[in-house]
């Protein structure tokens, strides 16, 4: 799948080369404070776990996986966005529900990037075929929630969400 550049980002399918990338964007507590309470990942926890988390799920084709997100501008990384069926690794995933998910840069926020970029992520999707959509949060992360409402998503249930590694209260919005 490809996704065509917006008026301000590019989209570029994250691999295993983009470890320094991806551990970089997790160094900052405000980032990581509804992921991880503000916890800093470690190298070793990208390379050992995250990495083949979502290579679990990637599928260039269908669009699964991570896209790392530029400004055209500057070609500065600003963040990624997540595509994966809800609940992958659950042992009731929902293969037509495609879950998107966002990681930006404390320094991109504000500027309506994480929206922007979803939105493409999510039109690109609907072209090939894709036409239900959630996202899930904590509650309390207000500003996730303030993206999946300009994404069209409306609040559908709250659960307690639980895979091998992440187990947390979330609410979920679904299209």
């Amino acid at each position: 799948m490809y996704i065509e550049d917006s008026a301000r980002l590019s989209f570029h399918y994250i691999t295993d080369d983009d470890v320094e990338f991806l551990w970089e964007l997790d160094q900052d507590e405000e980032v990581m404070r509804f992921i991880s309470d503000g916890k800093k990942t470690s190298r070793e926890d990208i390379i050992n776990t995250f990495v083949p988390r979502f290579q679990a799920y990637s599928n260039p084709a269908l669009g699964w996986g991570l896209w790392r997100v530029q400004e055209n501008e500057t070609e500065k990384d600003v963040g990624w966005i997540l595509v994966r069926p809800f609940g992958f690794f659950t042992k009731d995933p929902e293969i037509d529900n495609i879950e998107l998910g966002w990681r930006f840069r404390k320094a991109s926020w504000g500027k309506g990037y994480a929206t922007e970029a979803a939105m493409q992520v999510k039109d690109a999707l609907y072209q090939i075929g894709i036409d239900k959509f959630c996202a899930m949060a904590k509650p309390e992360n207000q500003p996730s929630i303030k993206i999946m409402k300009k994404l069209g998503m409306n609040f559908s249930h709250e659960i307690e969400y639980k895979d091998s590694l992440y187990q947390e209260r979330v609410v979920v919005y679904t299209t």
